[in-house]
């Protein structure tokens, strides 16, 4: 599973011009699935997002995570983050999960940061095309991969 991490001061999905969700400040995650990906995966995840330190404290250091905060969490599915482009230019998704597989994970991984944080997750709408708006905050944009481990 591979995340992309951004810190906003707030976020807005939309799809189809409807409201699906919104959030205050915190963390939107784009979460991408891949085919040998399992709830390990998933587990290794949600431990290292909650515990990451990237929230700013009353001096401005990246020192609190969200399991130090009440912060507010938006998870986004988004398969092309495993899209593939060493060869042409129209990139491939043959690494990605199929549609079953990658909802159950995402389902999954929603499931397991909801039960480490005090605060509800908010979601887009899984394999629906949206519009994101958000507002870096930092800007911090990170990556994570769960078979790199970095």
């Amino acid at each position: 599973m591979r995340v992309v991490i951004q810190r906003v001061l707030k976020s807005i999905v939309k799809s189809k011009e409807k409201v699906i969700s919104q959030i205050g400040t915190g963390l939107v995650l784009f979460v991408g699935v891949e085919i040998e990906d399992n709830e390990e995966d998933a587990d290794w995840l949600t431990e290292k997002i909650v515990n990451l330190r990237i929230i700013s404290d009353d001096t401005g250091k990246m020192n609190k995570s969200l399991k130090d905060t009440n912060q507010d969490v938006l998870v986004i599915s988004q398969f092309t983050l495993h899209a593939k482009t060493k060869k042409g230019n129209r990139p491939s998704f043959i690494k990605s999960a199929n549609h079953e597989d990658a909802l159950f994970l995402y389902n999954y991984f929603i499931e397991r940061l909801q039960s480490k944080l005090n605060v509800k997750v908010k979601t887009g709408k899984f394999g629906a095309d949206m519009n994101v708006n958000l507002i870096n905050n930092g800007p911090v944009t990170i990556i994570i991969d769960s078979k790199q481990k970095e």
